[in-house]
């Protein structure tokens, strides 16, 4: 019987891994994306581009508008992206983000009559981000299987995280060991137009050191005027 799985696709580093993984795993891919009200869409031509090449059997883009509740640097461009390693929970959380990323996985995981729903969170080179904790995925998945009509009849859903325990230099080497291209990917909260990355946010600089720590020369296209390429 043929594997199905839904992918979230953000065009960054960590989910053109998963969506590796999965197609290594035998699963043929649907790529959901979300415009959310970000800060730039570069991350989101990257996932075009991205489901386009791993020949992804659908891929859709649901527009949301997490920026009119505001309350993040990513949706709110009063709010600066931060330069520099933040003490707790960084104001780069977005407000129940992937709570409702996964629900939209799940609603078109019914529709297209599968259990399997793939996220590329990670609880070890992170933000500190809560929606990205073992716990989060744990209480989702209950609740999946509990407020469904599939879950109900029998279903059982469940939300892959194989990223979850690696570094970001084991994702990198895992990822090249499938052959992904990283320079496809845009992971920088401030990116420009063009998709280069700033360099200086978060983001930017787990990438970086995971490609350090890795040995593996670090393909990120970078803003002229960054002082961290």
């Amino acid at each position: 019987m043929q594997k199905k799985a839904i992918v979230l696709l953000s065009g960054g580093l960590d989910s053109i891994t998963v969506l590796a993984l999965a197609k290594s795993q035998g699963y043929t891919c649907y790529a959901l994306s979300f415009d959310y009200g970000q800060r730039h869409n570069a991350e989101l031509i990257a996932a075009a581009q991205i489901a386009a090449d791993y020949q992804v059997e659908e891929h859709k883009v649901i527009k949301l508008g997490l920026g009119s509740i505001g309350g993040s640097a990513l949706t709110d461009e009063h709010i600066a992206v931060p330069t520099t390693p933040q003490e707790g929970i960084p104001v780069t959380y977005v407000p129940a983000r992937n709570t409702i990323f996964l629900s939209f996985a799940l609603g078109w995981a019914e529709v297209l009559h599968l259990t399997d729903i793939f996220i590329g969170v990670n609880a070890v080179d992170y933000s500190g981000y809560p929606d990205c904790r073992p716990a989060f995925i744990k209480a989702f998945q209950q609740l999946a299987n509990l407020a469904t009509k599939a879950g109900v009849e029998g279903g059982q859903f469940t939300i892959h995280t194989p990223l979850m325990a690696l570094s970001k230099a084991e994702i990198i080497k895992q990822g090249i060991k499938l052959g992904v291209d990283y320079r496809r990917t845009v992971s920088c909260y401030s990116a420009d137009a063009q998709g280069f990355a700033c360099g200086e946010c978060d983001a930017c600089r787990l990438r970086r050191i995971g490609f350090i720590e890795a040995g593996i020369k670090d393909p990120t296209q970078y803003q002229a005027s960054t002082t961290n390429r």
